[in-house]
């Protein structure tokens, strides 16, 4: 059974649902808009570009979750799923979770997207196995830090790495489908890199080390 490991944020998904989460709390005013925004903007933009300091991102990605009640939150999850992520599921994605399912391979998501925002997203994808960064709750609430290593970059080839010594997997016939540049690492790891709507520069690495290239927005 080969791993079809799959990013969420603009490779199965439309758009970044980190981005989006911070979009919906501004919208139903549970942060400073102005303030909330401008920086929501700045860690999208250095995410983009390849600078972004991981964990001031989830300092301040995190914080509105030890800032509210865990059934406030999940209530409020519930409708961000609905209004904001079940509209930009791509059916072409859909589609190639189901070829892998057909074939036999075992369908993987990993984010470095938190938890509390994507585990919805890989239930709604009918995915079981999701490596995400992990929000740290304790006594009932969410602390606002994060457990373990950010499944960021070099982190999501050290999250997987565990997860397949537990579940006694390996990479031997892997698939990695992403978009982004910052999983270059990974993508040089698994046996099928594939290039999903990718961003610029992981475009040209795609192109100079022949990876398939392909879209998912059709």
């Amino acid at each position: 059974m080969a791993l079809a490991i799959f990013d969420l944020d603009n490779t199965l998904l439309a758009g970044d649902s980190d981005y989006l989460w911070g979009e919906f709390l501004i919208e139903r005013g549970l942060v400073n808009r102005s303030e909330y925004q401008a920086a929501n903007e700045k860690f999208m933009r250095d995410y983009e570009d390849g600078s972004l300091d991981i964990y001031a991102f989830l300092a301040f990605a995190l914080k509105p979750l030890a800032q509210h009640e865990p059934e406030k939150l999940h209530a409020w999850r519930k409708e961000f799923i609905a209004h904001k992520i079940e509209p930009i599921v791509l059916p072409s994605a859909k589609a190639l979770i189901a070829e892998h399912r057909r074939r036999g391979d075992l369908p993987l998501i990993i984010t470095a997207t938190n938890r509390f925002v994507t585990q919805p997203i890989a239930n709604l994808l009918g995915i079981e196995h999701l490596l995400a960064t992990e929000p740290e709750f304790l006594a009932g609430r969410y602390t606002g830090q994060v457990t373990g290593i950010p499944t960021f970059r070099e982190g999501k080839i050290e999250a997987l790495e565990h997860w397949m010594k537990e579940h006694d997997q390996t990479l031997d016939g892997s698939w990695f489908y992403s978009d982004s540049h910052n999983d270059i690492p990974l993508l040089e790891r698994v046996d099928h890199p594939v290039a999903v709507d990718p961003d610029p520069e992981l475009r040209k690495h795609a192109e100079r080390r022949q990876w398939r290239i392909i879209s998912l927005r059709d």
